[in-house]
């Protein structure tokens, strides 16, 4: 735990399994297992390019795996 990028994706990460394990305790099952593996793939690869020093790129993908997560798993349904 070295660099800024650790921290972030181990908190991502440490989110998205939150949102699993809350989820996998519901009567309706909402998504499936495999849905959460490519966010979960995308925090490790983050995570690779920022030690590497490619900021840019792990900012990107950062991105596009909290923009996955909010859109695709829904951590925060809507109360229609």
């Amino acid at each position: 735990m070295q660099t800024v990028y650790d921290w972030i994706t181990i908190a991502v990460f440490a989110g998205l399994i939150v949102l699993f394990l809350q989820r996998s305790t519901a009567d309706v099952a909402t998504d499936r297992l495999w849905q959460y593996l490519p966010p979960a793939c995308g925090c490790a690869f983050a995570n690779w390019l920022g030690n590497k020093g490619e900021e840019l790129p792990a900012i990107a993908v950062l991105m596009l795996v909290l923009v996955y997560i909010f859109y695709v798993l829904k951590p925060f349904p809507s109360k229609r």
